[in-house]
């Protein structure tokens, strides 16, 4: 059984520390590889996510979450050999910078937790790693809010 490899790094409880790898593994368990897989985690303030969000794409606005993916991924398959690196010993998903701030935010406009909403954030931007998107209104989207509440109802966060 593949396991995923979660470094967590900011200012964030060891509560939310701890939801937060507990996500991101259910996220990558999902998807049964026979591999094992690394991700970095940045938890930040809205103001650095906008500073990250406007060096690394060009837009000058707050997000809740942006996807640094490191492998050519569609839907869950890698269109490439899986590199493993040795000091790590998996292959490195890429990194992922939430904004604690948009979670507090967006968890009281949606009406639930904090928890549920670090939970959705990290699973959204697992996906993102695995090649899910949500570009277009369409089938893409479909898919990726589909594998978002499949992993999250493991988890017990699925939509009240």
């Amino acid at each position: 059984m593949s396991k995923l490899i979660v470094e967590t790094e900011g200012k964030a409880s060891e509560s939310v520390k701890s939801l937060i790898r507990l996500a991101a593994k259910a996220a990558f368990a999902h998807f049964e590889y026979d591999w094992d897989g690394y991700v970095f985690i940045q938890l930040v303030d809205g103001e650095t996510i906008r500073r990250i969000n406007k060096e690394h794409r060009g837009i000058d606005k707050e997000t809740d979450v942006l996807s640094f993916p490191m492998n050519d991924f569609y839907r869950g398959e890698c269109r490439e050999e899986i590199y493993t690196d040795p000091q790590l010993g998996a292959c490195e998903l890429g990194d992922m910078v939430i904004s604690l701030s948009r979670a507090r935010e967006q968890a009281r406009e949606f009406g639930h937790s904090v928890a549920r909403e670090c939970a959705y954030l990290t699973v959204h931007s697992i996906l993102h790693l695995l090649g899910f998107d949500h570009i277009d209104e369409g089938e893409e989207k479909a898919a990726m809010r589909q594998k978002e509440e499949e992993i999250l109802k493991k988890l017990g966060l699925e939509r009240e």
